[in-house]
């Protein structure tokens, strides 16, 4: 039960920068974005294809200005993390969240991750898959890999996450913009974590949903990411540069005189059944 200070949050006051990586995706990608634009909070979703070869890059511009607010064309495939760098830099919005566009993650869980940082007991919130969420049974060394890449990671930041492959992180955008981020790949996962390690960001982490695909349904990562990710902890965690430390604005932007006197929403923010509050609330 939520209390009344935190039920009246400023929801409709923070902009959350969505940034969606998306590599040949033609099956999923339309039914992704509208399942984003059904999200009841003030949205700039930015769309990054990694040089698609399915029809997906051919398909993105119709939603151009409806669905999507900025879209970017790679001339060539260049990895994960390339792609999200690429939307990183784009985002204007208070707080950025990576979505994948592959169905895996739910953007109705946009709320519960945001309601942390509104609270100003989080810089960056995790979506864990395995905190005990709904989730499809699936990939059992797929788990295991991703477990054992936690604990490493772990040991390395001093953190103690249970997830750390997630696709579900959201930090705020100040911070994000101060790390130095170079990954390509999936090494884009572990170079986070470990940068806002060394900023002593405050993370949390939460529950979610998850409804993991097999590899004949499309899913991309592989062994080889996996012990790709193993080098990445090592080198992100020991070599330079390393993350400035991260401090908080004393006044999130969300709370600015600016921002409290001219409250500028999202016209297609409106009325969906729930509100982000009881969407937060689970």
């Amino acid at each position: 039960m939520m209390s009344a200070a935190e039920d009246d949050l400023a929801w409709d006051r923070v902009r959350l920068s969505v940034v969606i990586p998306v590599y040949n995706e033609v099956a999923t990608v339309e039914q992704l974005l509208r399942r984003v634009r059904e999200v009841p909070l003030w949205l700039e979703v930015i769309v990054v294809d990694d040089g698609s070869t399915d029809g997906t890059r051919e398909l993105l511009p119709a939603f151009e200005g409806t669905l999507i607010d900025t879209l970017v064309l790679h001339d060539k495939n260049q990895g994960k993390g390339a792609a999200l760098r690429t939307g990183f830099k784009h985002a204007t919005g208070d707080v950025v969240v990576v979505q994948d566009a592959d169905m895996e993650y739910d953007p109705h869980e946009f709320p519960l991750l945001l309601r942390p940082i509104l609270l100003g007991k989080a810089d960056a919130v995790y979506g864990s898959r395995f905190l005990g969420g709904p989730h499809r049974v699936l990939l059992f060394w797929h788990s295991v890999g991703n477990r054992f890449l936690t604990l490493l990671s772990n040991m390395f930041t001093d953190l103690n996450l249970t997830d750390m492959e997630t696709c579900y992180k959201m930090v705020r955008r100040e911070l994000l913009h101060s790390l130095p981020l170079s990954a390509n790949r999936f090494g884009i996962e572990p170079e986070l974590t470990a940068r806002l390690a060394q900023a002593e960001a405050r993370i949390y982490e939460l529950q979610i949903s998850y409804d993991g695909r097999s590899y004949s349904e499309g899913k991309k990562i592989g062994w080889k990411d996996g012990v790709s990710a193993l080098w990445c902890i090592l080198k992100y965690n020991m070599a330079g540069p390393r993350a400035p430390r991260w401090v908080a604005p004393e006044v999130p932007l969300w709370d600015t005189p600016e921002r409290l006197s001219s409250i500028s929403v999202d016209p297609r923010v409106e009325s969906r059944g729930e509100s982000p509050a009881q969407l937060a609330e689970g």
